[in-house]
């Protein structure tokens, strides 16, 4: 089966950057790998079932039914949901034996019935919130809180930890962040509250804030650097960090058109001489920005072409005029490697006014995910069907 538009993800390349971060951490350090928003855009069960393989301990999700999705799929491996759950997901956090996140003592407390109900132990977390101004409870509430859930049947208080909202970019307030947390559980250790895991470095804090990888904490939680992208600001350049997704089209079609033609909704490029467009079945119905609109480039045949008229829904635009020898179904690459040629993750990101993050979260399910190892393709997700297939290349069944 060729697909018109399709990512392909490197296991070989998220293996190795799960070693990146087990070169940065002491033995015996535990390893959580945020697989969240679909693990990035990568396929949250795919990589995950590649990341347990590569070593990693327990996996984070953003939702109960990431959570869920993960369980169903067979995976077994311990799963910490990141986000407050609202009481009436407390019954399914239980069901699916999810480690859950607690914001609150009425949380706790209905996790704590409904293990009781259903002789269950539930594990939870607690977030404490040394800065980030987010969720999780405050410094000056977290020893009696985490003391009160401690105290509750049925459940065992299996983490604390916190999260850092700048340390890609001041070090000095991560660091700061990291001292509070640690007298934090130096009390917590006086009072005699074990709690195994605490955690706190994010993929920035790996990259570049020593502190946060020290004792006593036990853990970290990286998710961006895994899948080969580093966050922005000024984080360490010595991991060497291997790109896992490609984004990828074809040619679907090849245009003579005349000088003065108008290009695409609102007729924003006009044709300045006789040109050949090449039409390529991707627009942001897929995740690919409407901002790319007459700025945007991509790769044919190893060369950079570029983007003409406005990105649509459904079909780009390209310029092809400069390769003669371009021919419907030729590869086109979105960001990533072509040859010679490379369009990276952090330049679409520029271009479009955003983050890397984003631009990777944003590709669209029915964006065909393809997965690559040792050179072949052992998986693919469709908008249909998510399956294993045999060693041909682009999902050729066997």
């Amino acid at each position: 089966m060729r697909f018109s538009t399709w990512v392909e993800i490197d296991l070989d390349a998220l293996a190795h950057n799960i070693g990146e971060v087990r070169a940065r951490i002491a033995a015996g350090e535990r390893i959580l790998l945020v697989v969240k928003a679909d693990a990035y855009g990568h396929g949250a069960v795919e990589v995950s079932r590649a990341a347990v393989t590569a070593g990693v301990d327990m996996l984070g999700v953003a939702t109960l039914q990431e959570g869920i999705e993960l369980r169903q799929a067979g995976i077994a491996s311990a799963i910490l949901i990141l986000s407050p759950p609202m009481e009436s997901e407390t019954r399914d956090v239980i069901e699916y034996d999810l480690a859950c996140t607690v914001p609150s003592l009425a949380i706790a407390r209905a996790l704590s019935r409904v293990c009781v109900d259903r002789g269950k132990t539930g594990s939870v977390h607690v977030e404490v919130d040394t800065g980030m101004g987010r969720s999780g409870v405050g410094l000056e509430e977290a020893l009696p809180f985490v003391t009160a859930v401690g105290k509750l049947p049925s459940l065992s208080l299996d983490g604390v930890y916190t999260h850092f909202p700048a340390s890609d970019d001041d070090v000095a307030f991560t660091r700061g962040q990291v001292s509070e947390f640690a007298r934090l559980l130096e009390r917590l250790d006086r009072k005699g509250i074990a709690v195994p895991l605490r955690h706190a470095a994010n993929s920035a804090a790996l990259l570049g804030v020593a502190e946060s990888l020290a004792a006593p904490l036990n853990m970290v939680r990286p998710g961006l650097m895994v899948y080969g992208l580093r966050p922005s600001g000024g984080s360490s350049e010595e991991a060497q960090l291997v790109p896992v997704m490609t984004f990828k089209s074809r040619i679907a079609q090849i245009r003579e058109l005349p000088e003065g033609h108008p290009i695409s909704y609102g007729m924003t490029f006009r044709t300045p001489r006789a040109m050949r467009i090449a039409v390529v079945p991707v627009g942001y119905g897929h995740g690919y920005s409407w901002r790319l609109s007459n700025t945007g480039e991509v790769l044919v045949r190893g060369e950079r072409v570029p983007i003409v008229g406005r990105v649509t829904m459904d079909v780009t635009l390209v310029d092809v005029d400069a390769l003669p020898d371009a021919r419907v179904g030729d590869e086109v690459v979105l960001f990533g490697r072509q040859g010679v040629g490379e369009i990276t993750v952090d330049e679409v990101a520029a271009r479009v006014g955003t983050i890397n993050y984003e631009l990777i979260c944003g590709i669209g399910k029915r964006v065909t995910r393809v997965y690559i190892k040792s050179g072949e393709t052992v998986g693919m997700r469709t908008l249909t069907e998510r399956r294993a297939v045999g060693r041909g290349r682009w999902g050729d069944e066997k």
